[in-house]
């Protein structure tokens, strides 16, 4: 197994860590962009190591957020699926419409071969781990439907899977070659498991579950639509409104701030994307469903912490670092 290889904001100067931490993401997790809220003050802390072809790393940082782009999921060199596992903190993964939260005790999975983004909107320390998604998808496990869901990790055998990872992480710098490879394909197998147990539950929570799903699907294909609102959502499920509340009332977001987020998030990718570089930034808000100009610069600076321009200024900059 290859030694563990630390790298720490800590030997650079405070000026200078938001910059390389965003550099070493985007090495260590091929292509990845990442953003800190606006924050000029930042620690960050990595520690990678790899059990066969497993790569576990330990990841400890300020509030911070990173974004995989369509074009930057299309360079991927090879297809990985990515867990995040929070020792401490929170971690909100996005893809394909679906969005899962996940706190101390929970895992989630999504797939880096599509666009992707997790929100870590306090201090975090979290185990990421990657599996080779060939590994997965050669079984016949239908993944995609998988992808931003709380897996679990409380009970059944995504606990158990959690807990393996967590303690193989630990336990890797004494492992031989040998060993650590098998503990990679253990890893590998109860996660296969988890996924499983998860696409086979019918119970009333995964319903829910499944009907946000729908959901989120829908404003997804619909986040350009100026008139997408409740009532057009409600329509389109033939539901109430009430009912819609009642499927988001355990989520961090109401149904509308996850509407506004979603489309903040996405004109972030656009306006971090060198192809979109022609287009202007009132062009990518109303591309979006955005209609007001001022509201838009409001809710994007309370979202990323600085303006749509400097955003796309400093994306410009760390492209050409």
């Amino acid at each position: 197994m290859s030694a563990p290889h630390p790298m720490s904001t800590d030997i650079v100067a405070p000026a200078e860590r938001a910059a390389i931490w965003r550099e070493w993401v985007w090495t260590h997790f091929g292509g990845l962009d990442s953003d800190l809220y606006g924050d000029t003050e930042f620690d960050g802390h990595m520690s990678a190591s790899q059990a066969g072809d497993v790569v576990l790393t330990r990841l400890e940082a300020n509030r911070h957020r990173v974004i995989k782009s369509d074009r930057q999921a299309r360079a991927n060199e090879r297809a990985y699926l990515k867990i995040v596992a929070p020792w401490r903190g929170s971690a909100g993964v996005h893809q394909a419409g679906r969005e899962a939260w996940v706190r101390p005790g929970g895992w989630a999975i999504y797939d880096t071969t599509d666009h992707y983004a997790v929100s870590n909107p306090e201090r975090v320390e979290h185990l990421i781990v990657m599996l080779p998604k060939a590994q997965l998808a050669e079984r016949g496990l239908a993944l995609e439907p998988l992808m931003a869901r709380h897996v679990g990790g409380v009970t059944g055998i995504a606990r158990v899977a959690l807990e393996t990872m967590r303690t193989t992480y630990q336990e890797l710098p004494g492992m031989s070659e040998a060993a650590a490879r098998g503990a990679g394909e253990l890893i590998v197998e109860l996660v296969r498991l988890s996924l499983l147990e998860l696409s086979g539950k019918e119970n009333g929570r995964t319903q829910v579950e499944a009907f946000r799903d729908r959901i989120r699907v829908h404003i997804g294909r619909h986040l350009r639509d100026p008139d997408l609102s409740l009532d057009h959502i409600a329509n389109a499920m033939n539901c109430s409104k009430r009912h819609l509340h009642k499927a988001f009332s355990a989520e961090d977001d109401t149904l509308a701030s996850y509407i506004q987020r979603q489309r903040i998030e996405a004109c972030m990718r656009e306006l971090a994307d060198p192809m979109g570089q022609s287009r202007t930034i009132t062009e990518i808000a109303f591309s979006w469903g955005f209609n007001n100009t001022a509201h838009f610069s409001r809710v994007f600076r309370e979202h990323a912490g600085e303006t749509p321009s400097a955003f796309r200024e400093r994306s410009k900059q760390h492209r050409a670092t």
